[in-house]
Formats: structure tokens, C-alpha cells, sequence
């Protein structure tokens, strides 16, 4: 039985079964149990006993032939008087064993006769009810109760299912997601357990979905990066030695090499930040500082470009983490505003600090599209699908630096500043 539906109905149903058995049984003993008056089948029994005693004293075996006629009408059961010693006052049969049954059990309600017992307050008589269908508690079961229990049955069905269903779907949809269907979902809209599950299966499966899509991508442009360079350097070579214009292919290839040297450092680089969280660095040091030694040595190609940094920093900010991590963060954004700035205008780089330490970086260039704005920070992205060197850089220069400032446990986001792009770095 290896079907959680089956075992859940089963389990149900013997729930059922085990209640109303010791409803019966309950019952039964309720019944059987009129030795005393505290039940009322006791006190009708009591009562009986009392009447049919009572037409034999004042009229004889007629009058308690004509009770106990009534009597069998009434109930459908036959009812039996004897006397102390169990002789049968109407037919006067030995009925001894019927009272000595009574008396070892304290009850005369036994699974063999199913026969019921009381004896009068005096002691003089017993009164013997037998119950034709054989159970004292099943004569009082009507075969309307079966309706009751198809009921419970459909209703177990029904729980059953409910249960069960939602592991089917979340068998099923793992199923194609394990051969290679990750659009697979079950968009659960149950507010329970089984909803939490669904939920959480959807939000894995995205997960997995957006990392195997960025691998795909990561792949893509690093193929796409480092084809470009490499087919460049062939072409210098095969110039270098045709020996037309040496010089020209060999500064070709130096500047080829340099460029594929550089696209290793920061794979590398991303690589490190990607690393063991555990391994960073912490360590107090003023952010203020490392701001104006950037602004500095960034200065030289903010000139080149025609254009200069503006730092404001009116107050000391101490934070804990890795200086040189942090540094690189930092100047990539710095940099990345730097080659987008027109000539003649100024990137601004401002440190706020209130309940966290805030660095702005800002620059009044064309801005981003705001459908990019989401994805500028991704390896390789770079918002030109020509994918050309006008501004320089590979698309790492951000991913590096969210990838420092979330190890930092900060935020980094960039939004149009209309001119302008605007990217602000947040570190507790």
C-alpha cells in the first residue's frame, strides 16, 4: 500500500469504524448495566419489573401473560419473570442459568443470548428482556444510520483527496522541472501547509531558473569577450610576420594582451568576491578617507575626459569591513560615472550619514533606460547591444562592486537623475 490517498482514506474510515463500534459497545453497556436507576434504560427496566411482579401477585400467569404480550408489542423484544431461585413464573421452565449469569457479572448482558437483566428492589423477582436481533446495543441501530455513514465516507473521500492532490501536482511539476522544464510552476493559491510548500517549490524553481539563465548568459559573454581580443591578436600576429608595419601589429598585440589581461584580473576578481563570505575582511576604518583618496586618484581621468569630481563629505563616517574591497566597490561606480560624463561637467560624489553610511555617485550624462536600470549591475551587461568600446569597460565594473557591498550586508542601486544616473551604495 504505497498510495498516501489510499492510507489517508483507510486511516479515516477505521476512525469511523472504531467510533461507532465503541458507540455500540457504549451503549450496550449503558443498557445492560440496571442493577441501579442512574440509566434510564435502568429505570425503565425498574419500572417493568415493578408492573409485570405486580399483574402476577393481583392476577395470576393471565394477567402476566397479557403484561408480557403488551410488553413484547411495545418493545419487540420477549420479556421472561421469574422468581428469586430462576423458575420461570409463567411457564415454569428452570431458568438458573439466566440468574446466575445475572449474578457473576453483576448484569445479565452477555455476547452469546443477548439478553438483558433486572431484579426488583425485594429480591423476589427477575425480569429478563431478550432481544431478538441478538446485540442489546445493534436493536437500537436503524438502517437510516447508513446514510450516516456514507456521508462520512464521502466526506474522508473528500479530505482525502484535498490532501493529496497538491502532492500530486508538486510530484508532477517537479517531475518536468528535473527534465528540464523549468517554466514548470504550481502557483498554489491554498493559505495552508500545502500552499506554503507550493510557494516555496515556485520560489526555488525561479531561483534556479535566473542562475542557470545567468550562467547561460555568463557563458555567452565571456565566449563573445574573449573571441573579440583573441581574433585581434591573430590578426596582429599573421601582420607581424608578413613584416608589414611591425611596430603598428606589435603594439596591437600589447594592447590586446593587455586588454585580455585586464578581462582575467576582474574575472578574477568577481571570482574572489564570489569566495567565502567568512574569509572578509572586518575591520573599522574612516569611509570619508577612502572617499577622498579615490577622488584623487580618479581625478587624473576625470581630466583626460574633460570633465572633474566634486566631493562632499562634511563629516568624519566610520565603518567596519574590508578597506580594500570596499575601495574597489566604490571606484568602479566611480569610473563607470566617469566615462558617461559629457566634457564640461562634473561627478558628483557625496557621503551622507544618518541611521547607515551613504555614498552617492552621480554623473549628468544621457542616464539609462529605465527597462535596464534592473540589470546593470549583471556580469557582462552593457546596456549597448553593439557591445562596443565606446566607453570602455567589459560590464563587470558594477557586478564587482554589488557583489563587495552585499558582502558588506548594503545596498547598491542606481536610478535616473534626469540628466544623469544616480547610484547610491548603502553600508550599516
Amino acid at each position: 500500500m504505497r498510495s498516501l490517498f489510499v492510507k489517508i482514506l483507510l486511516w479515516f474510515l477505521a476512525v469511523m469504524a472504531v467510533a461507532v463500534l465503541g458507540f455500540v459497545f457504549i451503549t450496550s453497556a449503558a443498557m445492560s448495566s440496571t442493577r441501579g436507576r442512574e440509566h434510564l434504560w435502568g429505570r425503565v427496566l425498574s419500572f417493568q419489573t415493578e408492573e409485570a411482579s405486580h399483574a402476577f401477585e393481583t392476577g395470576g400467569r393471565p394477567a402476566l401473560a397479557d403484561f408480557l404480550e403488551r410488553f413484547h408489542t411495545g418493545f419487540r423484544a420477549r420479556g421472561v419473570l421469574t422468581d428469586a431461585g430462576g423458575r420461570d413464573l409463567l411457564s415454569g421452565e428452570d431458568r438458573r442459568e439466566l440468574v446466575r449469569r445475572a449474578g457473576e457479572r453483576g448484569r445479565a448482558f452477555d455476547f452469546r443470548p443477548a439478553v438483558i437483566a433486572h431484579q426488583s428492589d425485594d429480591g423476589r423477582y427477575w425480569f429478563f428482556v431478550i432481544v431478538p436481533l441478538g446485540r442489546p446495543g445493534f436493536s437500537f441501530i436503524l438502517p437510516q444510520y447508513l446514510w450516516i455513514v456514507a456521508v462520512v465516507v464521502l466526506l474522508s473521500y473528500v479530505l482525502a483527496l484535498r490532501l493529496t492532490s497538491p502532492l500530486r501536482r508538486l510530484e508532477k511539476a517537479v517531475e518536468r522541472f528535473g527534465r528540464g522544464d523549468f517554466s514548470a510552476r504550481l502557483k498554489s493559491q491554498r493559505r495552508d501547509e500545502m500552499g506554503q510548500l507550493a510557494r516555496s517549490f515556485d520560489q526555488m524553481a525561479d531561483r534556479i531558473q535566473t542562475l542557470l539563465d545567468a550562467e547561460r548568459r555568463l557563458l555567452l559573454d565571456i565566449s563573445h569577450e574573449l573571441r573579440s581580443p583573441l581574433a585581434r591578436l591573430a590578426v596582429a600576429v599573421e601582420l607581424a610576420r608578413s613584416g608589414e608595419d611591425r611596430e603598428a601589429a606589435l603594439n596591437r598585440i600589447q594592447k590586446e594582451a593587455d586588454r585580455l589581461n585586464a578581462l582575467v584580473g576582474e574575472l578574477l576578481q568577481v571570482t574572489r568576491a564570489e569566495g567565502d563570505p567568512a574569509s572578509l575582511r572586518q575591520e573599522p576604518f574612516p569611509l570619508d578617507e577612502l572617499l577622498r583618496g579615490l577622488v584623487d586618484d580618479c581625478s587624473v581621468e576625470a581630466q583626460a575626459r574633460h570633465c572633474r569630481i566634486e566631493l562632499t563629505a562634511t563629516e568624519p563616517a566610520q565603518v567596519r569591513g574590508d578597506p580594500e574591497l570596499l575601495r574597489r566597490a566604490i571606484e568602479n561606480v566611480i569610473r563607470n560615472a566617469i566615462r558617461h560624463a559629457p566634457a564640461g561637467t562634473a561627478v558628483e560624489v557625496r557621503l551622507r550619514k544618518d541611521a547607515a553610511v551613504s555614498v552617492l555617485v552621480r554623473d549628468y550624462g544621457p542616464g539609462i533606460p529605465e527597462e535596464h536600470l534592473p540589470r546593470i549591475f549583471d556580469p557582462f551587461y552593457r546596456v549597448d547591444t553593439d557591445r562596443n568600446r565606446a566607453s570602455g569597460g567589459v560590464g563587470l565594473g558594477l557586478a564587482i562592486a554589488r557583489r563587495a557591498i552585499e558582502l558588506h550586508k548594503g545596498s547598491i542601486q542606481a536610478r535616473n537623475a534626469n540628466p544623469g544616473l544616480l547610484v547610491e551604495i548603502t553600508i550599516p
